[in-house]
């Protein structure tokens, strides 16, 4: 496949930033002044506040480099830098942006790497399509120095942790990028300078390419993880680089030319993964308590189930909701069922014959993709699959929990066919349950059931998984 986008990481790539504790007891009254604007006013000396601060956002980073969570800043303020500063939380909320964008701004030194516009207009003029993923903790920052640089207009899209919540190497963010931008991920390449950040999600992703440019800055974190395609000094070396890969791919014949089907999409739950027992540990949690079950529980239950994977509702929440359904209101007892329901998420296991399919339809050429209702990350997902050996192979990944709706909503469909850029006559989805594989087939997707309920209708019945490599579907 022939790369189509190139999307950057910002700091370390873009641009070479650094600092000093000079530098930062030397703009800390600029933060100061944020905060008595606000009301607030620390009896601190700008070397202590400025230690405070950076000590706080370092506790931070330790957690969020760990969880790939991107909390919004009020949180970032309270919880972590004035933690245990008496301070006033309502007024530091209304100042959390800004005061992360001073953070970002005026405590280190961003310098814009002095070829970057030429190698944007190199790019752009041989057509290819720019956008930037960026782990960054203000929502404002990364687009008001890409402004500042003179480079904003290049890149259609820009997707910051800040925004959608997950930080690389989480490879969400990376799948979210590709899915704004409308291209299979193995038509993306992705640069940046952080190996177990940038390299390692971009590989987890399925992006065609991932090149590291070195950054003299260290962060002191192990850079490690995955093996890059290209390391460069200079972004001026990936325009050749590209122009290469471009070449080979044009001298490649497409192996999906001549096939009527050139996609597969796949349910998840109950298709690539089962669960081998219902909830253990929260069946034995419930078998302990003494339990009033609310009247009308089936229905209520379904509709916390659809907030959740509509993702209108947190998932520990749902989780604390559905113990309490069950006529349990204590803290701490809710509390152990969450803990519960979360200890039976992990318990899967993988139906005999998937890896090898998967990997070998990916072999053929195939584009791939998932299209799941579920309220968790799809990362973790994600993780089942790597462990099981075909965890980078997927181009494309619809999650219920970011479209907002469900199949057979045919919004979920529909994206993961605008995405790969797939007519729904040239698809086909794999699925159990009638109302998912009627929700492709009215868009016009071939249908294969697998796993299937009784009233299942589909295309052609998989009993075997690996049955799906000689389907006659698949015929060239």
């Amino acid at each position: 496949m022939l790369i189509k986008a190139v999307l950057f990481d910002v700091g370390g790539t873009l641009e070479t930033f650094r600092y000093t504790r000079e530098l930062r007891i030397a703009n800390t009254p600029v933060m100061r002044s944020c905060l008595e604007r606000a009301g607030i006013r620390l009896d601190l000396s700008d070397e202590a506040l400025a230690d405070l601060i950076t000590s706080g956002i370092g506790a931070y980073h330790h957690w969020d480099l760990k969880s790939m969570i991107e909390i919004p800043t009020a949180d970032i303020w309270s919880n972590y830098v004035f933690k245990d500063t008496p301070v006033d939380k309502d007024a530091l909320a209304g100042i959390s942006e800004e005061l992360s964008f001073l953070y970002e701004t005026n405590y280190y030194i961003r310098e814009m790497r002095p070829e970057i516009p030429e190698v944007l207009q190199r790019l752009k003029k041989q057509g290819f399509r720019l956008g930037c993923i960026s782990n960054t903790q203000s929502v404002t920052q990364v687009p008001a120095t890409l402004t500042r640089y003179g480079i904003r207009d290049y890149f259609e899209t820009i997707v910051l942790s800040s925004r959608y919540g997950r930080r690389k190497p989480d490879p969400s963010i990376f799948y979210q990028a590709a899915q704004q931008i409308g291209l299979p991920t193995s038509a993306c390449v992705y640069v940046g300078d952080k190996i177990n950040r940038d390299i390692l999600g971009a590989r987890r992703a399925g992006y065609k390419l991932a090149v590291k440019i070195r950054h003299a800055y260290d962060d002191g974190e192990k850079d490690e993880g995955a093996v890059p395609d290209l390391v460069i000094d200079d972004m001026r070396e990936l325009v050749p680089f590209l122009e290469v890969k471009q070449s080979e791919a044009r001298s490649n014949p497409d192996p999906l030319q001549q096939r009527k089907i050139k996609a597969l999409f796949f349910d998840a739950g109950d298709i690539l993964y089962y669960r081998p027992s219902k909830s253990p540990n929260f069946t034995q949690f419930l078998a302990e308590q003494h339990l009033a079950p609310v009247a009308d529980f089936e229905d209520r239950r379904i509709a916390l189930k659809d907030l959740t994977y509509q993702g209108r509702m947190p998932r520990h929440k749902y989780f604390e909701e559905l113990t309490r359904l069950y006529g349990i209101h204590d803290q701490d007892l809710v509390a152990q069922g969450a803990a519960a329901l979360i200890c039976d998420e992990n318990i899967v296991g993988v139906f005999e014959g998937v890896p090898q399919t998967i990997l070998a339809l990916k072999e053929r050429g195939y584009i791939l993709g998932i299209i799941t209702d579920t309220a968790m990350p799809f990362s973790k997902k994600l993780k089942w699959f790597e462990e099981h050996g075909f965890g980078y192979v997927w181009d494309a990944v619809i999650s219920s929990k970011e479209v907002g709706v469900r199949k057979p909503d045919p919004e979920m469909y529909r994206k993961a066919l605008v995405q790969t850029g797939i007519e729904p006559g040239q698809a086909l989805f794999v699925g159990h349950k009638e109302a998912e594989l009627a929700g492709a087939r009215a868009l016009g997707m071939k249908t294969v059931a697998f796993n299937y309920e009784p009233d299942a209708r589909a295309d052609a019945y998989l009993d075997k998984f690996e049955d799906l490599l000689s389907n006659p579907l698949l015929a060239e």
